[in-house]
């Protein structure tokens, strides 16, 4: 697998008001709300783009309910690689606590 670059990397935030009061108020962040807890930006130097993520969320999108299941491990961040070609790939024995999903999408501003 070709990893291309990094991609959007997030905190996993059980308290959302405490992680904005540090990430935006405190370090001053340029993190703008989606309005549904999650803040993040495309303009940090150095990163593509910086998330804070609702823990809340992260079990939604991980195991259906927004709710972090108790018998694992509460994830502190999550980061994506960007990746030529993930088509059949698998993530065997991952320490991941959400399950890997085949997501492929495609970027039009990549060169392929």
């Amino acid at each position: 697998m070709n990893v291309l670059f990094l991609g959007p990397v997030a905190v996993i935030a059980a308290d959302p008001q405490q992680s904005h009061k540090l990430f935006i108020d405190a370090l001053g962040l340029p993190l703008e709300g989606e309005g549904d807890g999650y803040y993040s930006s495309g303009s940090i130097p150095g990163s593509k783009h910086f998330g804070v993520w609702p823990l809340s969320q992260a079990a939604e999108a991980c195991f259906g309910t927004p709710e972090w299941p108790a018998d694992r491990v509460v994830p502190q961040a999550s980061i994506e690689f960007e990746v030529e070609d993930a088509r059949g790939r698998r993530m065997e024995g991952s320490p991941s606590a959400c399950r890997h999903r085949d997501r492929v999408t495609e970027d039009p501003t990549l060169d392929h």
